[in-house]
């Protein structure tokens, strides 16, 4: 089932709700370049036990608007806090995936984790910005040849083989976001951090991470581990920057005996 949110005057932002009388509910936050889509393969598995499934697309992403501003950590933690209440979330999994496990961080600082019971951190970028020479030459490619510069991270994000239409699928999630939101993420990770964000974090958190990414180091991950109180630093062996779709069996099943 998919609806709208309005997270600001002029402002809505797209949900998937997937088995809305779950027993228990897990918030998905995808990452950058991407959209809820991203998760189709715990979508299609985890309701089956029982899980009520929420994907929200960003502001400027997937299916919702895209205002030329906002993109900050702190306006998108502002945008999930009213997605939260609108649908009268309560003692939720939250769940980001990189860029997305940095404004799930920045919410939990923010808002004390209102509505979040749990926190699962995918490859989250995390706790250090992202290098200057690594955004700024995405930005550039975003202004010059976005569908190239899509398909040169598509190669970056994994680790295991994948086939020419799942690099295709994976290519036009993300020219479905606007170009200007695709650089100004990259602004924002630039230029800001979650690092002191962490040790305000007091749910039990979940740090899933593959060992083998190029797009957040592991060691990163197991900085943010130490950062987290109560957090638990789990490698994927065999994963680059997604193992929800690299080591999906394995992730799937983690994450439901988590949450």
């Amino acid at each position: 089932m998919g609806y709208f949110v309005t997270v600001e005057p002029g402002v809505k932002v797209f949900i998937e709700d997937i088995n809305p009388k779950g027993n228990k509910t897990i918030l998905f936050i995808h990452g950058w370049p991407l959209n809820h889509n991203q998760f189709e393969y715990q979508f299609n598995f985890l309701p089956k036990l029982g899980y009520r499934c929420i994907g929200m697309d960003w502001r400027g992403y997937g299916n919702s608007d895209k205002p030329f501003d906002g993109y900050g950590f702190d306006r998108l933690a502002d945008d999930l806090r009213m997605v939260i209440e609108a649908l009268q979330l309560k003692n939720i999994t939250l769940a980001g995936h990189s860029t997305g496990g940095a404004i799930s961080i920045r919410y939990m600082a923010r808002y004390k984790g209102y509505g979040v019971s749990k926190l699962v951190l995918i490859d989250a970028a995390s706790p250090s910005s992202v290098p200057k020479e690594f955004t700024n030459k995405i930005i550039e490619e975003t202004n010059n040849d976005r569908p190239k510069m899509l398909q040169n991270q598509t190669g970056i994000f994994f680790f295991q083989y994948i086939s020419e239409p799942k690099s295709e699928w994976f290519f036009l999630m993300g020219l479905q976001a606007a170009n200007w939101s695709t650089s100004a993420i990259m602004v924002t990770l630039r230029d800001e951090n979650v690092y002191n964000d962490l040790g305000q974090i007091d749910v039990p958190t979940l740090i899933i991470h593959g060992i083998h990414d190029k797009v957040v180091p592991f060691t990163q991950a197991q900085e943010t581990n130490k950062l987290i109180k109560n957090s638990r630093l789990v490698p994927f062996q065999y994963s680059g920057h997604c193992p929800f779709l690299e080591e999906r069996d394995r992730f799937n099943q983690l994450l439901s005996s988590f949450a």
